[in-house]
This record gives C-alpha cells, structure tokens and sequence, in this order.
C-alpha cells in the first residue's frame, strides 16, 4: 500500500496550479506546464495577450495539447486519496485520532488506548482487536453454515421452478399444438363436406339447367312453327279472289289438322330442400362419426356386477336391487363394493363416453385397471388401481386421491358426467358434460387394459333409486343437448 507520503507527493502532480484541484482534462501549453482546458481557457479569456500562468512565457497562437497520461495519473490519484481517508477515518479514534487498537466486549465497539483509560470505559472487558475477531468468527460459523445450508436448499428450490417453468411451457407448446390439430382436424371435415355439397349443388344445377335449355330449345322451335303458319294465315286472309281463297283454305286446314300437336317438356326444378335444410346439424351428425373420442357406446359386463346390481337389458344402465341375487362367485365379480364394469377395455388410444347421473345423491364413474382387486373393500385410489370420483349425500363431490381424497366443487351442478381417457396421455379427466366445465384430472402411468367402471350408490331411503345410465350418442340414438333442431316430416334422416 502506498505511503502517506508516496500520496502527498503523487496529488501535488495531479493538482491543478489554477483551481487546485485535480485536473479535469488536462492540456500542455507549448512551454510544457499543465492546466485544466477550464482552467485555462477561462483565464486566457481575462487577458488580450495568451501567457503561461506559471512561467509567464507568451504565446502567439493558443496550442492546447491534450495529456491523457496525466488525466490517467490524475484520476488514479483522486481515487488513491478519497480511499486512503475513507480508510483513515475508519482505523482512527473518531475523538483522540489515534489508532484503533482494542475491542470493548462491553461496548461491543473499537477503541484506542485512550478511550481504554478514559472514565467511559472504566471497569470495561478489553481484548485486542484479533482475539475479538477470532471468537465472532467461531460465533458466526454457525449462522454462516445455515444460511449455506438454507442457500443450497433455495437453489434447489430455483432449479426445481426453472424445470417446472420450463416444463409448463413445454406442456402450453404441446397443448397449443394439439388444439390447433383437433380444430383443424374439425375444420378440415367441415370443408370437405361443404365441397361436396357445393360439388352436388353445381352438378344438380347442370342437370336441371341442361333439360330446362332443351326444353326452351323445343318452345322455341314451336313457337318458330306457329308464328309460321299464323303468317300464312294471315296472308290468306287478305286473299281477294275467292276462289283461290276457297282453295287455299281447304289446303290450309288440311296441313294444320296434319301439323297439329300438343308441346309437352318435362318440368324439372332444384332440390332446394336437400341444400337449404338445417345444413349445420346435418354435419354434426356426420362428424360424430368422424371425430376422434366421438362419446363411445359402451355396455355393461354383467360378469363384472355386484350381485345386488341390476343390469338393463340392453345393458346401458344399472341401479342397486332390493336383494342380492344368485349368482357365480368369481374373481372377475366386485363383491363386496356395488360395481360393475364396462364389457370393453382400453390399452391404447384416447377414449370419451358420457354417463347420466340425473338428480341422483350418490354414485361413482371412473376407469379401473384390469388387475385391480374386486373382492375386499376398496381404497378406491390410484395405487390400488382406480381412478374414480364420486358423489356421496351430504358430503359433496369427491376424487379418489391417496393418502386422503380430494373435494371438489362444480360450479353448476352436473346431471351427466363425461369421462376422457387418453391412455397414452396417462389423464382421466372428468366434465360436466352438461356444459363441459372440468371437473377433476387424474394423471398417471397406465401399463393394462383399463375399463370403465360404474357405481350406483346405496338407495338412501329411496333418494338415490334411479340407474346410472351411459348416453349412447355415437349410433345417434340420442341426440346431443347443446343441438336441439325440430325438422320438418319430410326432411327427416
């Protein structure tokens, strides 16, 4: 570190000999003195004659030489000279100027030998200044070491929400896409069937177009034909000898009772209804067909149901019976929890079908894995298994999450549910399929065949004695809610 003198002598040639300073963009005048441009600019204006401040030595032209090393030097210096004071009036008694030497436990502050003799001290615990530091440094080891230990436990906590960031907009980027896909998917059969409409249209308007011209074509060439003979008529009439008019009208009457006959065209028209008809429920009853996870028409396993289940005939519905029936003990039957599951199973793809629930207090809809075990009381939880939610009486609305279930609220309540499996996805996700609203997603792994499965609840007191009932839309034996045309009897499909 430089010497209290080293710096006195470096700041006097750094100091400017006008405003004693340290120079401000030092120049040289031609004798070799150095000023600031300021400094010196500002004096020369005061004076007709341009001189040296120092040397007095004159100069007929005013030549200013820029001295980047001494504008270097200068700011160095500066800098050198506010540390050293900063560092002096730190190290010093702020009352004796004298260095500090000792720390006053009691005070907990540096002192100098004075300040240890003075009267504010008196009977005070001194020690010197590297024993004190000695033991706050063991003091903070401890502090230092959490706060190490906390810093490592937020910068994994960092990493972890970067992933997490980065994961979510990962998963936005692929959703994004597979929005775009399924609408431009719906897009592409809706204009492939406006095209074939508007292809059907353009042909049935040739057709009709090309009879309509020929029949134009033979009015015309009757009309040709009767203006022809009204002139002929016409010129017979003005006939004057009436012998010749005798004998012209004979002749006459005779090559019109030949000629005549009756004009008949076929009357053709479009189909205006075939076109102009309800168009858009038309295409959507074509495009459940079409569309991918279209509401499946699913059935019930009556292999699978609890004895005290009652099965449709069609197999479509199921309710809780009043007695338990004779039927085979097998490890595929849900004995002794009331379920039943559907005939068909998933091991890929992606899956929607709709189960109506109507003003019922208690039921449970779901999917669950092949191997699942049906004959204990189940957790009705993923790790067994299920992925189901369900409704009990004065509890609310429920998903079966491990260790403890999860409650949720619908915002409108449901009067049918639709569940989504996307298998590849590892999601089941559940709507009210009223209105589509979301209700709760379950995300998992699947490595099996996954089945719907069904559960009508306990009949409370004859509260909940309606079936659970699968919506059968696919075959368009029902007709979706949100769509709800009244067709005319000549227009129905």
């Amino acid at each position: 570190m430089a010497s209290k003198q080293q710096v006195q002598s470096l700041t006097e040639e750094a100091i400017c000999p006008i405003c004693l300073d340290f120079f401000t963009e030092p120049v040289t005048l031609d004798c070799g003195h150095n000023f600031c441009r300021s400094c010196i600019t500002h004096c020369w204006e005061k004076k007709e004659i341009n001189s040296c401040p120092e040397c007095r030595e004159v100069f007929p032209e005013r030549n200013l030489r820029i001295n980047r090393a001494l504008a270097k030097l200068a700011e160095k210096t500066r800098k050198l000279t506010i540390h050293r004071k900063q560092k002096e009036s730190e190290l010093h008694c702020e009352e004796h100027q004298q260095e500090l030497k000792l720390f006053c436990e009691t005070d907990k502050k540096l002192i100098c030998y004075t300040c240890r003799d003075s009267r504010e001290h008196k009977s005070h615990n001194f020690m010197p200044i590297k024993e004190a530091v000695e033991i706050y440094k063991k003091q903070l080891k401890s502090p230092l070491d959490f706060l190490t230990e906390k810093k490592s436990v937020v910068l994994e906590m960092e990493q972890n929400q970067k992933g997490k960031i980065s994961e979510v907009r990962e998963q936005s980027s692929s959703l994004q896409t597979h929005i775009t896909s399924e609408f431009t998917k719906m897009r592409q059969i809706l204009t492939e069937k406006e095209q074939r409409l508007l292809s059907d249209l353009r042909e049935e308007e040739g057709k009709v177009l090309k009879q309509m011209t020929k029949n134009l074509g033979e009015i015309q060439e009757n009309l040709n034909s009767i203006e022809e003979k009204l002139s002929k008529l016409q010129k017979q009439m003005e006939q004057k000898d009436e012998l010749i008019f005798l004998k012209e009208e004979i002749c006459q009457k005779r090559r019109i009772s030949e000629d005549e006959q009756v004009l008949s065209v076929a009357d053709v028209t479009l189909c205006v209804e075939r076109f102009s008809g309800p168009l858009q429920y038309i295409a959507w009853r074509e495009m459940i067909d079409s569309i991918n996870t279209a509401p499946a028409s699913l059935t019930l396993d009556p292999n699978t149901a609890n004895p005290r289940l009652e099965l449709s005939e069609d197999q479509t519905s199921v309710k809780l019976g009043d007695k338990r029936q004779p039927l085979p003990d097998t490890t595929e039957r849900f004995d002794p929890w009331g379920c039943v599951l559907g005939s068909e199973g998933f091991s890929s793809g992606r899956h929607y079908w709709e189960v109506k629930v109507g003003k019922k207090t208690w039921w449970g809809l779901g999917v669950a894995k092949e191997s699942a075990d049906r004959k204990r009381k189940i957790n009705r939880s993923p790790d067994i298994g299920y992925w189901i939610v369900w409704r009990e009486p004065g509890r609310g609305y429920f998903a079966g999450t491990s260790p403890s279930l999860t409650p949720f609220t619908p915002s409108v309540k449901p009067r049918k549910i639709g569940v989504f499996l996307d298998y590849e996805g590892g999601q089941v996700s559940f709507y009210n399929a009223d209105n589509m609203s979301h209700l709760y997603t379950f995300t998992d792994t699947f490595t099996e065949r996954i089945f719907p499965i069904f559960c009508p609840g306990l009949n409370n007191d004859g509260k909940n004695s309606a079936p659970l009932t699968i919506c059968r839309i696919k075959g368009h034996e029902q007709i979706h809610p949100i769509v709800s045309y009244h067709l005319p009897a000549s227009c129905q499909l």
